[in-house]
């Protein structure tokens, strides 16, 4: 490249490259991506577009060889569900709480009956059995009978991407460990996993020494980027307050860290005067700058952040090496393009937009500007062009942003920069040196953590918080980026104001909402469990949550309140628990404290309370009824005084909108259809049909198949369920009325528009609009 300019355009059309493979659902190829060296070359010697074109082409060929090397690593489909032997080496520091332990495994060697498979590679792994729980230790070598299955996540719009995060990660199965005694510890340590020992006994011994503070999580993740340990309750408050950032080493703290090491070498190497002949003290700085950053992204697990940001730092410090005076935007386009070579896949994080999108913003706000502010305002400025120019890409991923993160992070930020990682750092490197001056710093650390909690949960409570909007579509980001580089603009630039103008649109944007008469139901994925969403023009309605794993992971968080934010759903008026077993409202005491919620509606009120719901909750019962914006409502099931199974006492709802119905069963079985087919006969007749029971053998009676006569029924099962639903003789009773099913985990979310003016009825099934190459179909 001749100019900076040319590298930057040259950069960004790899980039281009890589995003645009990012969008199939199927491959090309490997084949194709022979034309990685002749698009090499072309971006090296042709002039003009054709260097663009090379540029460009490089890039998708680079994503397409990666990709594919990846996906050929899938387990083989015959050995899916099956008990199988591995051998190999626990390769993350096992995670544990009180029902099972978690980690990373890389198998070494596979086989099933004497036959022996290709290896997935890296695989996550649980352990639920309590036996030699205390034995296992990172970089371990095992034997174990396990039963694997390929990655497979929830797909809901506004949730997480389980499946890219896995293929990310390069995590090609997941699954547990069986009782066996084929399960027995190999050897000792692999000598390639010192690292990854020495993370482990720090977090053992932070783990004792911070036992009886409340930041223990908070301080691992600082000192050995181990986030597992932080709380749901305090993910919500860095959401809120903007300050997520904080607790994944990244930037920020590598760059801390290379800093101080190379004002302190740069300081003390001025004193010897041959030593300065022999080499620069810049020079020394910034060697010991890259070997301090380089030890503290290995303490911190070499995860993807911190990667980044050491590639960052070294294109950096290898300006002051070389002699090579490398402008701002330079220096960034290289460290972008390093970060693409090494892992293309880091497109797939939205941490990669958000940390370089966030120092191009300060890079683009301290450039050609008239006169030099001081320092502080200098500071404070830049707090305000983070949160201004990440705006747009928040509202894309998160449909929020935090009003407050000014105010957050001109507390937290220096707080943390400047003491709490230092402290925090210097007492994990010294707890092998002087355990009590050790036990000191972290201590204090853990102090100053829990005070900066303190102002943090109390500012995440603040009213207005944050603030929702739509951001859902290419021209609307593009057009509201493009309005911030305006907006940002040094003063020189002629009607700045154009930028205040340009977001306009996302400012006052709207959510799209079914019109009157209109109603909108998903059922969404949340495995073997239930959750639904039944939206009207000006109200929303929420049937079943999904279910709780432990104490920090549900479906509230991991599925409904993404998907309502997701949505605009602000406030659910009416929550309906069909009855009171653990996959049908396990998600609900996270979904009440953090959505108001106006009324719910429980078949077993008390039992609901004994699950932990502390708000008031009526009794749902037969002959309830309501109309919302045109659309009626009628609960058809229980019977005020019953003596039903808890499952037969299910709360069963119908829905109508312009002729249109829906019929959502809860858990009934064979008892409760015969009851409401005895009472409503035909009337029971519904286009739409939640199947009873998740299609257990003991529901979906024929009588009730052809008294409810759907058009289509929905199976809310999850990937490979223990239970083995639905059950086949229910698919058969279906199949022979030619009834078209669909099951949420092979279709993810299943949406309908009841009501409609089209008048047609058909399902949009989020896997198949949604998927990408990396999610299964």
């Amino acid at each position: 490249m001749r100019s900076g300019l040319s590298l930057r355009t040259g950069v960004m059309a790899f980039l281009a490259g890589i995003l645009s493979l990012q969008c199939f659902q199927i491959l090309p190829a490997i084949e194709w991506s022979m034309l990685l060296l002749p698009a090499v070359l072309m971006a090296v010697l042709l002039p003009g577009h054709w260097r663009l074109m090379g540029w460009w082409l490089a890039g998708a060929c680079w994503i397409l060889l990666q990709a594919q090397l990846i996906l050929a690593h899938a387990l083989p489909v015959e050995i899916e569900g099956r008990d199988v032997l591995i051998s190999g080496r626990v390769s993350s520091l096992p995670e544990q709480n009180f029902r099972r332990i978690r980690f990373e495994f890389e198998i070494e060697s596979l086989s099933r009956g004497g036959r022996f498979y290709p290896s997935p590679g890296r695989v996550k792994l649980s352990w639920y059995h309590a036996g030699r729980r205390k034995q296992l230790h990172a970089g371990q070598y095992w034997q174990w009978q396990v039963r694997l299955k390929r990655p497979h996540g929830f797909m809901n719009p506004g949730g997480f991407d389980y499946e890219g995060w896995l293929f990310q990660h390069r995590i090609r199965a997941t699954g547990y460990i069986r009782k066996s005694s084929k399960n027995h510890i190999l050897t000792g340590f692999s000598s390639r996993c010192f690292m990854l020992c020495l993370r482990e006994k720090i977090r053992d011994h932070i783990l004792k020494i911070t036992r009886d503070t409340h930041s223990t999580g908070l301080l691992l993740a600082l000192s050995i980027g181990e986030r597992s340990l932080i709380t749901p309750e305090q993910w919500r408050w860095l959401r809120k307050t903007g300050t997520s950032h904080l607790v994944a080493i990244s930037g920020l703290h590598i760059g801390l860290v290379a800093g101080l090491i190379f004002l302190l070498l740069n300081w003390l190497w001025r004193f010897s005067g041959p030593l300065m002949l022999y080499c620069p003290a810049p020079k020394v700085a910034a060697w010991g700058a890259m070997a301090a950053a380089l030890v503290y992204a290995a303490l911190a697990g070499f995860s993807i952040p911190t990667q980044r940001a050491l590639i960052m730092l070294s294109v950096v410090m290898s300006g002051i090496i070389f002699n090579r005076r490398l402008s701002p935007g330079r220096t960034l386009a290289l460290a972008l393009l390093a970060v693409l070579i090494i892992d293309p896949l880091a497109v797939m994080s939205v941490g990669f937009w958000l940390s370089f999108l966030a120092v191009w913003v300060i890079v683009y706000g301290l450039t050609a500007r008239v006169g030099k502010p001081g320092k502080w305002q200098q500071w404070w400025r830049s707090q305000w062009w983070v949160t201004l120019g990440l705006m747009p890409l928040l509202l894309l991923f998160f449909q929020q942003v935090s009003l407050i993160a000014p105010l957050a992070n001109v507390v937290a930020i220096p707080l943390v920069s400047l003491l709490i990682a230092p402290l925090s750092l210097l007492g994990s490197l010294l707890l092998f040196l002087n355990p009590h001056w050790a036990a000191f710093l972290l201590l204090a650390a853990a102090w100053l953590l829990d005070r900066l909690s303190d102002y943090l949960s109390w500012l995440a409570g603040v009213p207005f918080a944050t603030w929702s909007a739509s951001l859902l579509s290419l021209p609307a980001l593009i057009l509201s980026l493009s309005g911030m580089l305006w907006l940002l603009a040094p003063k020189g630039i002629p009607a700045r104001w154009l930028g205040g103008v340009m977001l306009l649109p996302v400012l006052f944007s709207r959510f799209e909402v079914p019109v009157q008469g209109e109603a909108r139901f998903t059922l969404l994925d949340v495995g073997q469990g239930l959750a639904t969403v039944v939206q009207t023009r000006n109200h929303a309605l929420v049937f079943d949550t999904g279910a709780r794993f432990g104490a920090n992971f549900n479906m509230g968080d991991a599925v409904l309140i993404p998907f309502l934010r997701h949505q605009g759903i602000r406030q659910v008026d009416r929550l309906i628990l069909s009855h009171a077993d653990n996959d049908h409202l396990g998600g609900a005491p996270a979904l009440l404290a953090q959505i108001p919620v106006r009324e719910i509606l429980a078949s077993d009120p008390h039992r609901a309370r004994k699950k932990g719901i502390i708000q008031a909750i009526d009794p749902c019962h037969r002959g309830q009824q309501w109309n919302w914006d045109g659309v009626a409502f009628r609960l058809l099931h229980p019977p005020l005084k019953t003596r039903l199974r808890r499952n037969d006492r299910s709360c069963v709802l119908w829905i109508e909108a312009d002729g249109q119905r829906l019929l959502l069963s809860g858990d009934i079985e064979k008892t409760a259809e015969h009851e409401l087919v005895r009472r409503y006969g035909n009337n029971l007749r519904a286009e739409i049909l939640v199947a009873p029971h998740h299609g257990s053998k003991t529901s979906s009676t024929a009588a009730f198949i052809d008294a409810v006569s759907p058009r289509y029924v929905l199976f809310p099962t999850g990937y490979r369920n223990r239970y083995g639903f639905p059950h086949p003789s229910v698919l058969a009773r279906y199949r022979l009325r030619k009834i078209p099913y669909y099951q949420s985990w092979a279709n993810g979310a299943i949406s309908f528009t009841l009501g409609s003016h089209t008048g047609d009825l058909q399902p949009q099934l989020f896997r198949q609009t949604n998927g990408h190459y990396w999610n299964s179909f």
